[in-house]
């Protein structure tokens, strides 16, 4: 297992993960469109969705895969999984078509658990003979991922769909933060003590009439139970003493998170 965890890993370098930090939908090099950016299955569900459009000029090779994912020693691990199925794993696009994606989890998760995956999606490199002779020497390949989370019964992924008040599941519990130093570089550190992820926007550390950005956009996730580490930039080591102000998975507020000792 800790091998295939390894090989996961691996391939996973160079994943555009930042994709997941746009509004509304995905897309790269203006190919493949991806939408909803944040597919959950909640606890009353079964299944989820996805939708790819191909916004590109030729037919769109692609092969969907699901992985496990946790954090483990400060970094994102991606592991083989069967309790996420996508449907159909591999597809062809037509230029200007849609495609449906399914999700399936049949068994339900345990009360108060929330399960975090990654669905990669890769352009599979095909040689259907449409680019002429000296316009196949480069075949540039594109990778995407979109998070998905699943939850047991009493989590919610997304409460303002089903009316519920955003902050019962805003992630923002449970969360808290140090400047920790390694090889004489000050780091931002963040635990997640709470039953849900956490998405960090907006990331910025403030001390008196002084504000350090640590991030205007995506920073990255904190997943349940894990710690997750960033470099800070130069001089935020004597403002570490300050307020942490973030932007919790997309919410309407900039949260105020607890300092830990």
């Amino acid at each position: 297992m800790c091998c295939r965890r390894a090989l996961v890993r691996l391939l996973f370098c160079g994943i555009a993960t930042g994709l997941a930090a746009l509004p509304g939908r995905v897309s790269a090099a203006m190919s493949i469109l991806i939408w909803p950016i944040n597919p959950v299955i909640e606890s009353s569900q079964r299944a989820s969705s996805l939708w790819l459009e191909n916004r590109g000029s030729t037919a769109a090779h692609l092969q969907l895969r699901i992985f496990e994912w946790t954090q483990q020693g400060n970094e994102n691990s991606y592991a083989e999984q069967r309790d996420v199925i996508g449907s159909p794993p591999m597809m062809r696009i037509a230029p200007g078509q849609k495609q449906f994606v399914r999700l399936t989890r049949p068994d339900p998760l345990p009360a108060g658990v929330e399960r975090a995956y990654r669905i990669v999606i890769d352009e599979v490199p095909v040689d259907d003979g449409a680019l002429p002779e000296e316009g196949r020497g480069v075949n540039f390949q594109m990778r995407y991922s979109v998070p998905l989370f699943a939850y047991g019964e009493g989590l919610i992924g997304k409460p303002q769909l089903q009316g519920k008040p955003r902050h019962e599941s805003d992630g923002a519990q449970g969360l808290g933060w140090s400047v920790v130093t390694l090889a004489g570089k000050a780091h931002l550190e963040v635990r997640n003590q709470g039953s849900m992820h956490a998405r960090l926007t907006q990331v910025s550390l403030e001390a008196g009439k002084q504000k350090t950005t640590v991030s205007d956009g995506l920073l990255g996730y904190v997943l349940p139970g894990s710690v997750m580490r960033w470099p800070l930039p130069e001089g935020a080591r004597a403002r570490g003493e300050g307020v942490l102000r973030a932007r919790i998975n997309g919410g309407p507020t900039l949260h105020i998170l607890t300092r830990l000792p």
